[in-house]
């Protein structure tokens, strides 16, 4: 009767060892954050403009990869304009980033998102400013909450608008 104990016991934790490595070897599910940007540009790219929008980021799983999309509403701040009643001066246009397949990488406090991106302008492809642009997306945190914060660097031809100092703003949500 031991015997036949012994040998239950045995295939049980083959079996659960078994199922253990089978589950390791499956790729994670993705990642999904969710959040909005508010800032200013500097006034050496004609603004300050007032950078405004909602953002998302899927990791893709053990990849090694990210996709990200942001859909970005651009208006000349009250220092960008002479008369501040003036629709025509605040110049409001809308733009759409999209990067995909885009490569991850741990930074200290979370992870950088770079990849060449496609940028619209007011929905028309390509944008005034060129078609060839990169970006740089730092998700990062404190001690507290531990992803709470987006920068989006731009450069290539996307600077010539945007300027190439951080783009800010905030983590709202990690499912």
């Amino acid at each position: 009767m031991k015997r036949k104990g012994f040998w239950w016991v045995a295939r049980i934790g083959i079996l659960v060892t078994a199922m253990s490595v089978a589950s390791l070897a499956q790729s994670q599910n993705p990642v999904h954050f969710r959040g909005t940007i508010n800032d200013f540009t500097p006034a050496n790219v004609g603004g300050p403009w007032q950078v405004s929008g909602t953002w998302s980021l899927k990791l893709n799983g053990d990849s090694g990869t990210a996709d990200f999309s942001a859909a970005l509403t651009m208006v000349r701040s009250d220092l960008g304009v002479t008369d501040l009643n003036s629709a025509a001066q605040r110049k409001a246009h809308t733009h759409h980033v999209i990067l995909v397949g885009g490569t991850v990488a741990p930074i200290g406090g979370g992870f950088q998102v770079t990849g060449a991106v496609t940028i619209t302008a007011n929905g028309s492809y390509p944008p005034p400013f060129g078609p060839s642009s990169t970006a740089t997306i730092n998700i990062t945190g404190g001690n507290n909450v531990t992803f709470s914060n987006i920068q989006l660097i731009l450069s290539g031809d996307a600077a010539l608008h945007f300027g190439s100092q951080a783009i800010n703003g905030v983590v709202r949500n990690v499912e």
